[in-house]
């Protein structure tokens, strides 16, 4: 299958998938924006061209939000497309606190093109915090999720500089605009 059809495939695959769900954000976008945002990053700031990294940014939420398993992925995108997707995918069988733990913990340990999703993802979590809170979501709350992004970050810069110094920016960006609110 050619890439730009493999690509858009992903993109019909996960709008499906996510047609029932929406951002936590005030604005309740729909949650297709998400990865798809995820994927924009990686290519427009990272450089990033190669078609399975892209396809699994556009999936990477899949089977940790949806009914969708890594079989369903492998079927469809391919054994490397899975491979990334799992290794970005949350278990969630496990309490939120610890699952932000093992991500912290997991990150160093992830492939090149994962650690290189993880952070365009972070970027979009990160920016959506700034900008579109969930409800009930303080300013303290706030500076916290950024700062724990930080320390996923930790373990996952070095692959590509351009993503790194955009989470960097924008890290500090958040700090000091969330700083001035309190």
């Amino acid at each position: 299958m050619e890439n730009h059809v493999k690509l858009l495939n992903a993109a019909a695959f996960a709008a499906k998938k996510h047609r029932d769900q929406r951002r936590k954000g005030n604005d309740s976008a729909p949650y297709i924006n998400h990865p798809l945002e995820v994927a924009k990053m990686l290519a427009s700031v990272g450089g990033v061209d190669d078609a399975d990294v892209l396809i699994a940014a556009i999936l990477h939420d899949t089977i940790e939000d949806t009914e969708t398993s890594e079989d369903e992925i492998r079927e469809l995108f391919g054994d490397r497309v899975a491979s990334i997707v799992v290794e970005v995918t949350d278990d969630k069988s496990l309490p939120k606190q610890a699952r932000k733990e093992k991500q912290v913990e997991h990150a160093p340990h992830l492939s090149s093109e994962a650690k290189q999703l993880k952070i365009s993802d972070k970027i979009s979590n990160i920016t959506d915090v700034l900008n579109n809170a969930p409800d009930g979501w303080s300013v303290e709350r706030r500076i916290e999720y950024v700062k724990w992004g930080e320390r996923v970050f930790a373990g996952l810069r070095g692959e590509n500089q351009k993503l790194d110094d955009y989470f960097l920016k924008l890290a500090e960006n958040a700090k000091k605009q969330l700083a001035e609110i309190v």
